[in-house]
């Protein structure tokens, strides 16, 4: 099983950046949730491969 953390990165203009990394699907979105709670409004919102990969896979079950 892959390693699950949540990395945050605050800039020196104070803007701070939340990654999470092994997570599958949108086990990242309940996972950094929290964190997206108390750092405020969200300027902008990047899924990477792993989300969308794990999805797809989903969708391929459900056809079957």
């Amino acid at each position: 099983m892959t390693s699950r953390h949540i990395e945050v990165i605050v800039s020196p203009k104070g803007e701070a950046t939340v990654q999470t990394k092994g997570f599958a699907g949108g086990e990242c979105l309940q996972a950094s949730k929290f964190l997206e709670d108390a750092l405020g409004l969200a300027s902008n919102d990047r899924k990477t491969a792993d989300f969308f990969a794990v999805q797809q896979t989903e969708a391929q079950q459900v056809r079957q």
